[in-house]
This record gives C-alpha cells, sequence and structure tokens, in this order.
C-alpha cells in the first residue's frame, strides 16, 4: 500500500524522497488549492479545498459568460453597495482559504523529514506562497470597497429610485458647466440629452443650445410660474440656461424633494425644460463639472476624441492687455487626449463660434461617459478618487450599471445620430421646436437629419 500511494504513505526514512515529496505538494497545491492535503492524505480538508477551487472556476466562467451574453446584470449587480460587499468579501475570504491550503500543505510535508538543506528553503516557498494570496485578495478587497464607497456617494439619493424606459428607451440629461468660487452653485453651460435603446444600445444624442429661447416646461412648478413660455422671466436673458441660474439666485420654494433624490431645484427646473423642447422623458440627469473633470480625464488614461479641425490652445482676443495669439494646437485625427487637453478642446473660442465649442463640450460628455466602464478596469483607483468631485447624478445604484451596459453595447455603432438644435436647423431665438421633436423622433428611427450646405 505504501509503495502505490507514496505521496500518503511516503517512506520517511528516505530524506531524498521526502525532499521530492514536499516540492511536489506544495507545487500541486499551488496549481490546484487543496491539492497537497488531499494527496498528503488530509482527505476531508482536501476536497473541501477542491469543491471551493471548483466553485471558483465556475464563478470565473458564469462571469465571463455573463459579460457576452448578460453584461447587464453582471453591472447592475457591481454597482449596487450590496454587490460590492459580497465581491470584496469573496476575493479576501479566497484569499485566506488559499493561505490555509498552503499551510496545512506545509504541514503534511513533514519538514523535519526532508532533506537538511532543502528544509529552510521549502518553508520559505510555502510561506510566501500561502501570504501572497492574502495580499492579492485584500488588495482586491480594499479595491471593491473603495467602489463601493463612491457607488453609495455618486449615485442617487436616500429616495431615488429605478424608472421604467419610455418607447424602450432610457433617456439621460447632460449637463455642463463650472463649479467655481465666482459662481453660485453650478450653471450648466452645455446641455444635451443621451438616448438609450435599451435593447440595441443605439444612441441618439440630442445638443440643445444654452440661448435657446420661447421654450415651454413640461407639468410642475415652473409650468405654473410660466404658463405660455419662458419668455418675461425674472432674469436677463431668458435662455435655457438661466433656468438654473433664476430658480437657484430667487431660491424658490420648488421641487421639495429633490435634493433627497439626489438632485436640486435648478437641475429639475432645467430637466422640465428639456422636457417640453425634446418631447422626451427625462429619466436620469448627469452633471459634469468642467472645472475639474481634467483631473478625471488624467485619472482615465486620457479619452478618445476624432478631432474635425485645429483647436488653439487659447481664447479670442477680447481686447485684453498682453493678449497673444495660441502657439499650441490640437491636430485633427483621432487623439487620446490628456486632462489638460480635453480641457481646451471643451473651452477653446480661438476662431470659433460658441456652437462649436458648445459642441465640443458634447462630444467630450459624450465620449468621457462611454469609454468610463472600460477605463475602470484598469484605472479603478485614480478614478474613483477624483470621480464625485467632478460627477453628480441622480442614477440610482444598480441603473448605473445598466447605462453602462447601454453606453458599452451602442459604442462605435453606426446607426448612432447626433442631432444638433442649432443652425442651419434650429434659429435659437425663433426655434420651430415641432420640427426639432421631429428631427429627434427621425433620428430614434435611424434617420440622420438632413445635409446642408
Amino acid at each position: 500500500m505504501n509503495e502505490s500511494k507514496p505521496l500518503r504513505h511516503p517512506d520517511a526514512s528516505s530524506p531524498e524522497f521526502m525532499t521530492k515529496r514536499a516540492w511536489w505538494l506544495v507545487v500541486a497545491n499551488l496549481l490546484v488549492p487543496g491539492a497537497g492535503p488531499l494527496l498528503a492524505g488530509n482527505r476531508r480538508f482536501g476536497r473541501l479545498g477542491l469543491r471551493l477551487w471548483m466553485l471558483a472556476i465556475l464563478a470565473i466562467i458564469i462571469v465571463v459568460l455573463l459579460w457576452f451574453l448578460l453584461r447587464g446584470p453582471l453591472l447592475f449587480m457591481l454597482t449596487t453597495a450590496w454587490g460590492l460587499r459580497i465581491l470584496a468579501a469573496i476575493l479576501l475570504g479566497y484569499g485566506l482559504w488559499m493561505m490555509a491550503t498552503m499551510l496545512e500543505t506545509l504541514r503534511q510535508v513533514k519538514l523535519f523529514r526532508v532533506d537538511a538543506f532543502a528544509r529552510g528553503l521549502i518553508a520559505v516557498v510555502a510561506i510566501v506562497l500561502a501570504v501572497v494570496p492574502v495580499f492579492v485578495g485584500g488588495y482586491g478587497a480594499a479595491n471593491v470597497m473603495q467602489a463601493q464607497g463612491a457607488v453609495q456617494q455618486l449615485f442617487g439619493g436616500p429616495n431615488g429610485g429605478l424608472k421604467f424606459p419610455s418607447d424602450g428607451r432610457l433617456n439621460v440629461l447632460m449637463l455642463g458647466g463650472d463649479a467655481g468660487d465666482t459662481r453660485d452653485g453650478m450653471r450648466p453651460d452645455s446641455v444635451s440629452v443621451m438616448s438609450f435603446d435599451v435593447f440595441s444600445g443605439q444612441t441618439t444624442s440630442v445638443g440643445l443650445p444654452r440661448n435657446l429661447m420661447h421654450f415651454g416646461f413640461s407639468e410642475g412648478p415652473m409650468q405654473e410660474m410660466y404658463p405660455e413660455d419662458y419668455t418675461y422671466c425674472n432674469v436677463d436673458p431668458c435662455y435655457l440656461n438661466s433656468v438654473y441660474t433664476e430658480v437657484t439666485y430667487h431660491d424658490y420654494d420648488i421641487y421639495p424633494e429633490a435634493e433627497d433624490k439626489g438632485s436640486d431645484k435648478g437641475i429639475e427646473a432645467t430637466r422640465d425644460a428639456v422636457e417640453w423642447i425634446t418631447g422626451l422623458e427625462i429619466h436620469y440627469y448627469v452633471f459634469i463639472n468642467m472645472d475639474g473633470f481634467a483631473d478625471l480625464v488624467d485619472a482615465m488614461g486620457g479619452v478618445t476624441i476624432d478631432v474635425k479641425e485645429p483647436i488653439a490652445l487659447g481664447a479670442n482676443d477680447e481686447g485684453q492687455e498682453g493678449w497673444k495669439p495660441p502657439t499650441e494646437w490640437i491636430e485633427p485625427g483621432v487623439q487620446v487626449l490628456d486632462g489638460h487637453h480635453a480641457q481646451w478642446y471643451a473651452r477653446s473660442r480661438y476662431e470659433s463660434t460658441d456652437y462649436d465649442r458648445m459642441q465640443r463640450q458634447r462630444e467630450l460628455q459624450d465620449a468621457i461617459i462611454s469609454q468610463l466602464p472600460k477605463a475602470m478596469l484598469g484605472h479603478s483607483g485614480p478614478i474613483l478618487s477624483v470621480l464625485d468631485e467632478v460627477i453628480q447624478t441622480d442614477i440610482p445604484k444598480g441603473e448605473a450599471g445598466v447605462i453602462a451596459d447601454l453606453a458599452l453595447k451602442g459604442r462605435g455603432r453606426e446607426d448612432n445620430i447626433r442631432v444638433q438644435l442649432s443652425p442651419p436647423y434650429i434659429d435659437p431665438e425663433a426655434p420651430d421646436y415641432a420640427y426639432a421633436q421631429q428631427l429627434i423622433q427621425n433620428a430614434m428611427d435611424g434617420e440622420a437629419p438632413p445635409e446642408t450646405e
């Protein structure tokens, strides 16, 4: 019997054989946690280790299949606090279990029977292999818990809830603006809507100039204040981005539940205006603080933009003393912009119109949102450290994963269409909103706006 099962019943009188046996057990347990104790004779411990190893392999296979076939449910779980806690516990627990199997293997090795010259080396290797999984599992768990903290802080409010798609689409209001020391709150300088088809991921982007006029509001307190249209307002001028300014500057007592849902009254008033203009139900919003988003772009490792024309790193000459023309440009072509250059791409006014600048801001916002999920795979730590300073949203936990899945699914689709509610299609001072809504509906049906000279 001893000869037929030498690992379990070794010839302990042979230091040479015991040394070979020790290396076999350590390597076997490294490859398959639990194999070491099982081969050495501790069947109960070894079989439990093998079952856990097989469960880990099965879990990896399921995750891979979900990523390619049902990525939405997987990302839903990974953008909830409970899902991330479970993942952190699994990573740390499995690291501890791998350590336990290696220490049990070391016990079964019977070091005092091993060759004296190999005894110390085997012990050191086994202990290192036991400790490394704990560090790896602990590091992974720490990163997951960091993500869990970001999810708790960033997504939704305590009363924020999931919303059902409208006509098979989820519509997200994208706002961009500065929240600097010279401003009272956050004023949206760029306004757009990203509309996702929940089945195909097809994305229709709608850009709204900040200087749109003569619009109304969907049902709510702003409609009661301005039942006709937003023409004779309490600020000057009465532009789309003035809605936020008016509501916050005058501190209107409206939208009392906004804060609990992760929003504020200025954003809710702007949402009502955008719903009326586009004819779309706005399910969620995302506000990107353009004053600090350069840090987010750097944390992502850069953002890829298809630059259509040279962009100067400089402002227009407005008569300031000491002004000089720009000496650096962002050249046309597909570019990976760092935070500094991305910020100039969004803000440059040199030899370009305000509509051009707003369009570039929307392109940059869309690129950040669509590329952020993939960037998280390799830059999660730096991204999470700055995310809540740059992005404000009412997207609830879990739903953020669904929208991330739609952004990944729709990325690069040829039927993605961008609609700009600006000249030559729409005159911001005398807009035809019926025509604007028709352009949006056509885009969702796959028809791009007509070409213009």
